[in-house]
């Protein structure tokens, strides 16, 4: 095996489903575990059989994988029943997971008073444990929970229940930061005197993240020797999470030079992946993420964007393309001509640079975001705006009026209900149409009716929708009388997300115009016929 390999494990189908807010259904166990599969990833944690129904239902009907192990996760055999006949121990035994991963405790503290024991039964504990299961299976791997700290309150106990575990057969020694609180200095000296216990090919890292240092700490555990590295997509976890190995991967791969399951070709995915599992979550990517987010390799400054046209080194550390990726030019109130230029570029709008327009494009810039507009956070906004100063922009539908009541009152169950309803009259190929639509509130009943005049005529609408919506008061001075500018991100089927904005005193009409704004930016995009 070379020294250069580092196995990649992920938890996430049971670390991750501990996150506050996450409720993984077996669908969702199956299409994250194909998309971990594609990725490369070597090893892939199940769950927990006998834990939960979901689990049980994963592992009755396991995906197919054709580069990853499937584990089962569980813990040694308890005290006081012997493994075979510890129902826990033997619920592991699930035939579509050849690999199964025990947790054991290491810190003389946990199991005095967790577990009320002695120190010699809990070696005992373990060695019984990875005695029944090694035979039955392809690989076992023991997960050596708070490792750290226990190294730290006995350092001889913590490095007796490792050799234990090592010497009873198992493949993989995997020392855990529970309570998430080791620092990478401390990992790297610890790791290296368990490399003296257990050999590094044989061992691996796994991290909490409650002091913001996860994925310093799995990096700093395999520059000490550990040659497998847990962690979760997108760090998810309960409390802080875990270590994020859409961070952890590129890391090892791009600056560290250590091989892994993953190719070159696989790592161009790894932006994909992240925001499928946000996608399935229901949830907003993080923009700002490192590697993987919107903003990765977002340029604001003038200077900034001068520079990286240049030579992107100057403020990219990478080549965004490497993780799948894409550089984004920011348009603000601080941007320059070459930020206008870049961002034409990046969208394929082919202008000539010295063009009198483009100046007059940059005042209009400064002057609406003076007024509340965000560009740097609306590109399709600011790319609606640049073709209408530019070139003109074809009218798809005419918006003549619209009407937003809404109706709180008791119904029939004398239950208090709201009730928004819109009334909308649009041009469409010289024909004017009147709808009606409710919704849950007035830009939803705003969606509803627009898309129901517009899709029978753009039937490409069909699988738009509305992810986030955020509103900002601009002047709260003013109270009620604020000016408030609303932010709106869509999505369609296609995995596209895009934002708008629209600023107005008004909530409603900034909301409309920012909804106005994605759905002819979605037309646009698609090639949608001129209204």
């Amino acid at each position: 095996m070379s020294g250069k390999r580092v196995y990649l494990y992920d938890s996430t189908l049971r670390d991750g489903a501990q996150t506050q807010g996450v409720d993984f259904s077996t669908a969702d166990k199956t299409a994250i575990a194909h998309e971990l599969d594609r990725l490369g990833i070597d090893y892939i944690e199940g769950g927990w059989p006998g834990a939960n129904p979901t689990d049980d239902a994963f592992f009755a009907e396991a995906p197919v994988l054709t580069r990853a192990r499937l584990t089962a996760f569980g813990m040694t055999r308890r005290a006081g029943r012997s493994a075979a006949n510890d129902p826990g121990l033997q619920a592991l035994l699930v035939p579509s997971a050849r690999v199964v991963t025990m947790v054991g405790k290491t810190w003389d503290f946990q199991v005095s008073v967790a577990l009320g024991i002695t120190l010699p039964e809990n070696l005992k504990m373990i060695a019984d444990s990875v005695a029944h299961i090694r035979p039955r299976v392809d690989e076992v791997i023991f997960d050596a929970e708070h490792f750290f700290d226990g190294y730290k309150a006995n350092p001889d106990y913590a490095l007796s229940c490792v050799r234990t575990a090592y010497e009873a057969g198992v493949r993989w020694v995997v020392l855990c930061d529970t309570n998430g609180g080791i620092l990478p200095h401390e990992v790297e000296a610890i790791v290296e005197a368990v490399t003296l216990v257990v050999p590094g090919s044989h061992l691996g890292i796994h991290c909490h993240n409650d002091s913001d240092n996860a994925v310093a700490n799995s990096l700093a555990a395999v520059r000490a020797g550990v040659r497998q590295v847990q962690g979760t997509l997108n760090g998810l976890g309960e409390r802080c999470g875990n270590a994020n190995l859409v961070s952890i991967i590129p890391n090892l791969i791009l600056k560290m030079g250590f091989e892994t399951g993953v190719s070159a070709s696989d790592l161009t995915t790894l932006t994909h992946v992240s925001r499928a599992l946000d996608e399935r979550l229901n949830r907003a990517p993080d923009r700002h993420a490192p590697y993987v987010g919107e903003s990765a390799f977002a340029h604001k400054g003038g200077l900034h964007v001068s520079a990286v046209e240049k030579d992107p080194r100057c403020y990219e550390h990478i080549a965004p393309e490497l993780v799948g990726n894409r550089r984004h030019i920011v348009v603000s109130d601080q941007a320059g001509r070459s930020n206008i230029l870049a961002r034409f570029r990046e969208i394929g709008f082919d202008i000539d640079p010295d063009d009198a327009k483009i100046g007059g494009l940059i005042e209009e810039v400064k002057r609406r975001e003076y007024n509340g507009y965000a560009y740097d956070g609306a590109e399709a906004s600011f790319e609606l705006l640049a073709r209408r100063v530019l070139e003109g922009l074809p009218e798809r539908f005419r918006v003549h009026s619209f009407r937003v009541i809404d109706e709180r009152r008791w119904n029939s169950r004398n239950e208090l209900i709201t009730l928004s309803e819109a009334t909308i009259k649009v041009e469409v190929d010289g024909e004017s149409l009147m709808t009606v639509a409710e919704g849950n509130g007035p830009v939803s009943a705003l969606d509803a009716a627009l898309r129901k005049v517009l899709i029978p005529v753009f039937p490409q609408l069909a699988d738009l929708r509305l992810v986030d919506y955020k509103v900002r008061i601009l002047d709260p001075k003013a109270a009620t009388a604020a000016v408030t500018r609303v932010m709106i991100e869509s999505a369609d089927g296609h995995g596209e997300r895009w934002a708008t904005v629209g600023v107005s005193a008004n909530v409603i009409d900034a909301s409309f115009n920012a909804l106005h704004d994605s759905i002819t930016y979605k037309l646009l995009r698609d090639g949608a016929r001129q209204g």
